[in-house]
């Protein structure tokens, strides 16, 4: 099958995907032609498209890449390269830390997944994006605290904690948000390209407080820098770019604004009559999806605790979530967008998908994928004087809006 569909691939655009993969991988044209026993005028040959491969090099071709060979035999479009952007901005990092450019591909492969789902669905990859935001002859601070402020306004957040924030900026800021497991010293990372559009990953592995941070912090570079491929490195020694300090300070404004925070703790302040304690202030830090430390510090910033208090508590130690019950990092339950989800179990209920398919989209097995696609079906429920009952629909058919 995958034979046929290269027969009928424009072999511009497969030379291409050989031509990024190789670059992911470190290699030379000459170590490729080394290892696939072949020229180098051949192998620059294919890059260009100027040569068909056949189906037992596709294969070796994948192989030597550590791809599958849907990745190049795929009909999808080629989009842009996501690593050669990374390249292109954060060349210390990539030089230093080869395993960063396998962040930036992983990346690209469920963002031309999204995009391939939403044609298969024959949905137009159009995003109606916010102007980016001009912080030219602005201080950092007070640049990052009136986008932020304004941001709330646009999306109707008023001033107080924010629920489901990946889903308000998936759905009304048109972001490709994916997470999935990093470097432990790697937060996140943005990108943004024509045919993909504003694309941004998380680190799985990091705590739910980290990656709320995370996700503020990479949409303040699509507000801002969004033509400038960006990866967040969690590292104390490293110099922080004045890029790094607005996104940082969006998200400190942006998730802990000055006049809801103000009024939640005047009002814990008021119930407290032996003052505020360090369980109140986990449990804040909770009801903003936030570090403890970010929370400490910012209540710092407005001068409602006395400063230097952080730093006395990491000198004393403490274990308060734990003690209060809270999971410092319970596992991500989804990892992909749910609207990512909903297209492809519709396009595996449509026949579009196989079940192999539909599981390598969703980056699990067979039966894992079965699941889904049961649980998703029968999220619908009817009820009739108290009686609750299952409805198994099809999730992509029209209802005939205007």
């Amino acid at each position: 099958m995958e034979a046929e569909i290269q027969e009928t691939l424009d072999p511009r655009v497969l030379g291409l995907r050989f031509q990024d993969a190789r670059r992911a991988s470190g290699l030379t044209q000459q170590a490729v032609a080394d290892q696939m026993e072949m020229a180098r005028t051949t192998v620059v040959a294919i890059e260009k498209g100027e040569r068909r491969t056949t189906p037992a090099e596709l294969i070796r071709f994948a192989k030597l890449y550590r791809r599958p060979v849907s990745d190049f035999a795929s009909r999808r479009a080629y989009t842009e390269d996501f690593v050669a952007q990374f390249r292109a901005t954060e060349r210390q990092s990539m030089g230093e830390n080869p395993e960063y450019e396998q962040v930036a591909v992983e990346l690209q492969r469920r963002s031309e997944d999204y995009r391939h789902l939403e044609q298969m669905g024959g949905i137009s990859g159009g995003r109606k994006y916010p102007s980016i935001y001009d912080t030219e002859g602005s201080a950092i601070e007070q640049a990052a605290s009136d986008i932020a402020a304004a941001e709330r306004n646009r999306l109707g957040l008023g001033d107080g904690a924010i629920g489901n924030l990946r889903e308000r900026l998936e759905a009304e800021a048109g972001l490709r948000i994916f997470y999935f497991a990093m470097p432990s010293k790697i937060a996140g990372v943005f990108a943004y390209n024509e045919g993909l559009g504003a694309c941004a990953g998380i680190n799985s592995n990091h705590p739910p407080d980290r990656r709320q941070w995370s996700l503020a912090h990479e949409y303040a570079h699509f507000l801002v820098h969004r033509y400038q491929s960006e990866v967040t490195v969690l590292a104390e020694r490293r110099m922080r770019t004045a890029k790094e300090r607005l996104a940082d300070a969006f998200a400190e404004s942006f998730l802990m604004p000055a006049g809801g925070l103000n009024r939640q703790f005047s009002e814990i302040h008021r119930a407290a009559p032996h003052g505020v304690t360090l369980g109140d202030i986990v449990i804040l830090a909770n009801l903003y999806e936030v570090s403890v430390q970010a929370l400490v510090l910012r209540l710092e910033t407005l001068r409602r605790i006395p400063a230097g208090t952080w730093e006395r508590l990491t000198t004393e130690g403490f274990e308060v979530q734990h003690l209060l019950g809270i999971d410092a990092n319970p596992p991500v339950k989804d990892l992909f967008p749910q609207r990512f989800v909903a297209l492809a179990v519709s396009a595996f209920r449509k026949g579009d998908l196989s079940e192999g398919q539909l599981s390598r989209l969703l980056r699990t097995d067979r039966t894992s994928a079965r699941l889904i696609v049961e649980e998703l079906q029968n999220r619908i429920h009817r009820e009739f004087e108290g009686d609750f009952t299952e409805l198994e629909l099809d999730l992509a058919q029209p209802l005939g809006s205007r």
